[in-house]
């Protein structure tokens, strides 16, 4: 179900926009043999190694990536992007007690960074501490109570759960704020039909259509509210 990659997505946008690159694969590498020849005229040069490390993440080199990080936080402790990217590389290689402390030490200086907190429900979900978890996910929505993507990350976790009565207040909540983002409505639309309501699917799915969504986009839901 599409639910049950909300959060992921949600989390690891930022990354993707952070990332985004033309470049091949082979591109990446090339910026690598180039980065590497001018840290080492320019050792001590922290924005290097953290372009470094950006090119170790696109090329899924992870554990020289985690190394650049290193680097960069034993000389500054307190750099906020090593922290965060460091995070979601440990994340990648399936650390989440490393990547909580990432979070944990990012939003000490930066409580109100959203992908951190994000990430951090994230980290605390795969570690299996649903109530952390929650806990996380309730302090996001309140402190970003504008925001459609804390709606949707708590609404997907409840849905996980199978807490599907709260869900679908989130999931509302969610829509409310981003009335044409399709994801949202077929995640609501599987609780409902999880709930054995296809009528009240079919009408959430009739009422997205209406607001603008293409029907082609819900295709798949209207189907199984005939079924």
């Amino acid at each position: 179900m599409f639910y049950r990659r909300v959060i992921r997505i949600i989390i690891f946008s930022f990354l993707i926009i952070h990332f985004a690159s033309a470049q091949t694969r082979q591109q990446w590498r090339d910026s690598l043999e180039v980065l590497n020849a001018q840290i080492a005229k320019e050792p001590h040069n922290l924005n290097l190694h953290l372009l470094k490390a950006e090119a170790n993440i696109n090329l899924e080199q992870w554990d020289y990536a985690l190394a650049e990080y290193g680097k960069i936080l034993h000389a500054d402790e307190k750099n906020l992007a090593a922290l965060f990217f460091r995070a979601y590389v440990h994340i990648q290689q399936h650390h989440y007690d490393l990547a909580r402390v990432d979070y944990e030490a990012f939003l000490h200086l930066e409580p109100t960074h959203f992908e951190a907190r994000l990430g951090l429900a994230h980290v605390l979900q795969k570690m299996g501490r649903k109530t952390d978890t929650f806990d996380e996910l309730n302090r996001l929505v309140q402190m970003f109570p504008d925001s459609a993507d804390a709606y949707a990350a708590r609404a997907a976790f409840e849905t996980e759960q199978k807490q599907y009565d709260i869900a679908l207040y989130d999931w509302d909540e969610a829509i409310l704020r981003h009335p044409l983002n399709s994801g949202f409505v077929v995640s609501k639309v599987d609780v409902l039909l999880s709930l054995y309501r296809k009528d009240e699917a079919r009408d959430e799915l009739n009422a997205a259509v209406k607001r603008g969504i293409p029907r082609y986009a819900l295709k798949e839901w209207f189907d199984k509210c005939k079924k």
